[in-house]
């Protein structure tokens, strides 16, 4: 059972509704998680089975003498006497008329339970899709935001921009890195990255006091902005080929590409 119709047994909607207290938002809510969930309906089915009990339970039983009494008063109350043609004609005329109004009736109100049922589901798909548009004007506006503050960062006046181009092992390769000492971010831009064996990679390096420090892989795949680690006093980036996963320690040998930041 998922959690939302786990939400909505515990909200005590379908004890209100089966006690005639729910508004008509409420109703036509319950009624269509009963339509449309069978655990609601057993749930339903199972509280007024219950309700059923309970009612008999409390029920109090009539005196017997009211029966007496009712009885000795009807024997006192004058009858008017029919003749039995005329009452006999109006019965069948009557036993007409309601066998009509009830087949009208029966009628009406299957064609009614149908259109109600039909606008319910409707009307669940209509919630349905409103939760789901909503949730996609959410991922949106994140994602918008997003990028807003990487605009932000980018067109700061303390951001520096750095080219980084491969060298005659990767003449394909380009790289942008955004460095802002002042807010202390940096990011890069993958623009391209020639192709590579399955068992290899690229891996981004700050040059710092003597020693490489790794920044992150780049992936082909990945060609969007996004943050690396700020490495105060970098001296360079530097882009080398590695085994696939990444390596601890840069392979100098294997550099394709460099910039000085100083």
């Amino acid at each position: 059972m998922n959690e939302k119709i786990n939400t909505f047994l515990s909200s005590g909607l379908l004890e209100k509704y089966l006690l005639g207290e729910t508004n008509s938002v409420e109703t036509e809510m319950v009624e269509s998680y009963i339509a449309r969930y069978p655990e609601v309906e057993n749930t339903y089915n199972t509280l007024q089975h219950n309700l059923e009990i309970v009612a008999k339970s409390n029920a109090i039983e009539a005196p017997k003498h009211i029966l007496s009494a009712v009885l000795n008063e009807l024997d006192d109350t004058p009858v008017i006497s029919l003749k039995p043609k005329n009452r006999y004609k109006k019965w069948y005329k009557y036993s007409i008329a309601a066998s009509i109004t009830a087949l009208l009736f029966a009628g009406t109100s299957y064609i009614f339970y149908n259109q109600n049922q039909k606008l319910s589901k409707e009307n669940q798909v209509v919630v349905d899709e409103l939760f789901d548009l909503r949730g996609d004007i959410e991922q949106n506006n994140k994602m918008l935001d997003n990028v807003m503050r990487q605009l932000l960062k980018l067109n700061n006046p303390e951001t520096e921009k750095y080219i980084i181009k491969g060298n005659d092992r990767a003449k394909d390769l380009k790289t942008v890195a955004y460095i802002n000492a002042k807010e202390k971010t940096s990011m890069i831009d993958v623009v391209s990255l020639p192709d590579l064996p399955n068992e290899q990679c690229y891996q981004i390096w700050a040059e710092l006091q003597g020693k490489m420090v790794n920044l992150g892989i780049l992936d082909k795949a990945d060609r969007k902005l996004r943050n690396i680690p700020y490495m105060e006093d970098a001296l360079a980036l530097s882009i080398t080929i590695e085994p696939k996963g990444g390596n601890t320690i840069a392979s100098v040998e294997n550099s394709v590409a460099q910039i000085s930041l100083q």
